[in-house]
């Protein structure tokens, strides 16, 4: 179960937003994404996600995931996971609230340790992205251009995030983490800068729910 929680937090993963300027086709992936981080100040949509893994040369996918995403800069997000099974993930700006529904478990962390260079950093944080993260272009595929955001700490769980832009906006990411393993996301249904209230990113605590503070 522990696993499963680190494995979730460490993602928190991830997330994704709908068209911007018509010009913006023709950027590159680092242009897109630095205007797209500029621009938008909330978003909501869905996504999926997969755990690609690596074993005598040969990939295989492992743990697929599905679920929904809304968040507003800087730092308040909720990144919902529906299938195979429910847990939230929701910040208000303070703190960030790990819940377990069949453990009716909470785990409960302070935002700025858990964010840091994370790939939450880059969606949900400040538009400070070159703080924390070296972005380079990394090329083309199948009509997506991709960049590489490499962290500048040394202690992260990632050691290399691929974000693929398309129109101005983000529709993928490869999270690369130190034991050669790649977590894939898709974004789905991405609707940009929707209105959201401080309110909506309040947790509310379950009620018989386990808390632990970290």
């Amino acid at each position: 179960m522990l696993n499963r929680l680190g494995a979730r937090c460490a993602l928190l993963a991830a997330i994704t937003m709908s068209a911007l300027l018509p010009a913006l086709a023709q950027a590159g992936a680092v242009e897109q994404f630095k205007t797209f981080i500029a621009s938008t100040r909330s978003a909501k949509g869905e996504f999926s996600q997969h755990l690609v893994k690596m074993a005598d040369g040969k990939a295989s996918v492992a743990k697929r995931s599905s679920g929904s995403f809304v968040f507003a800069r800087p730092g308040k997000f909720i990144w919902t996971y529906h299938k195979p099974y429910e847990q939230v993930i929701q910040a208000d700006g303070k703190d960030v609230f790990i819940y377990d529904k069949d453990l009716n478990q909470v785990t409960v962390r302070k935002l700025g340790n858990a964010l840091g260079s994370s790939p939450a950093a880059i969606l949900f944080g400040s538009n400070r992205v070159e703080q924390n993260f070296t972005l380079k272009e990394a090329g083309t595929k199948q009509g997506i251009e991709w960049l590489e955001a490499v962290p500048k700490a040394k202690d992260t769980t990632f050691r290399q995030i691929g974000i693929g832009m398309k129109n101005g906006v983000p529709v993928a990411m490869e999270l690369h983490d130190s034991f050669g393993q790649v977590s894939a996301l898709t974004f789905h249904k991405f609707d940009r800068n929707p209105p959201v209230s401080s309110s909506q990113f309040k947790f509310v605590m379950p009620k018989g729910a386990d808390v632990y503070r970290q």
